[in-house]
């Protein structure tokens, strides 16, 4: 490896770049996490968000060593109607249906059955744990295809885009925690999650519509529309709660 890459302060910009692009691109994983990790009991659920993400670290580094293999999943496996269905179209629509029907069961559970998260917990204690981290490491396997993709547009060494996703990585066990705990107080902030993550299930879906239909959703879009409305809520949490001060005076 020459290491004189290393003084060129091109690399250095790119490694950030890199590193804040995973993060950005990580901000849905980070949700998904903590709504999932958040089902299974206290003590387990830092052991589950790391358990998660230290595996999708290890299948992000293993696919960035494997950059043919993941280059070649953007051709064609066969035609449908004419349209070519790659290895990629099929990876992120299956990846969309299921965060798609995860998001929606969700939603559903917390609307029909509002308070009966405890007992759940405790039902389910001794079985989630595998099925939550295996949650957790199924759609870190869809993002990670998506997220490769993006860090090879970027640049064309391998050993900047592995130092780039060690150090999201890293970053994004840091907040996972603090991130869960917050979403998982307050129950409109988990609806509102949940809501972000049927949004970019949908789009997964269109972004794995055949490239023959030019159909392309920005990104820039739709991480303004959730943080937009992260900030409309965290304003309305914030009046409830001087509101709730002012009756009690």
């Amino acid at each position: 490896m020459d290491f004189s890459l290393f003084l060129e302060t091109a690399t250095w910009v790119s490694i950030f770049t890199l590193t804040f692009m995973e993060i950005v691109l990580g901000v849905d994983n980070i949700i998904f996490i903590s709504i999932t990790a958040g089902k299974l009991p206290k003590e387990q659920q830092r052991k589950a968000r790391n358990l998660g993400l230290f595996f999708a670290l290890g299948f992000r580094i293993l696919l960035l060593l494997s950059i043919k293999w993941i280059i070649g999943l953007t051709e064609p496996l066969f035609h449908v109607a004419g349209y070519g269905i790659s290895g990629r179209n099929l990876i992120l629509l299956a990846g969309g249906l299921f965060l798609l029907a995860k998001s929606t069961t969700e939603i559903h559970h917390k609307v029909e059955n509002p308070g009966g998260e405890a007992a759940a917990i405790k039902s389910a204690a001794s079985t989630s744990f595998n099925m939550v981290v295996g949650q957790i490491i199924l759609l870190d396997i869809i993002f990670s295809f998506d997220s490769i993709l993006t860090a090879v547009g970027l640049t064309p060494h391998i050993i900047i885009m592995i130092i780039a996703v060690v150090l999201s990585m890293i970053i994004m066990m840091v907040f996972a925690g603090p991130i869960s705990h917050f979403i998982n107080k307050h129950p409109s902030l988990q609806i509102l999650a949940l809501s972000f993550l049927i949004l970019i299930g949908v789009t997964l879906i269109l972004e794995g519509m055949p490239e023959e239909l030019g159909i392309h959703v920005s990104k820039g879009y739709i991480y303004f529309a959730i943080f937009f409305s992260l900030g409309i809520e965290l304003l309305n949490m914030r009046f409830r709660k001087k509101a709730t001060v002012h009756n009690k005076e």
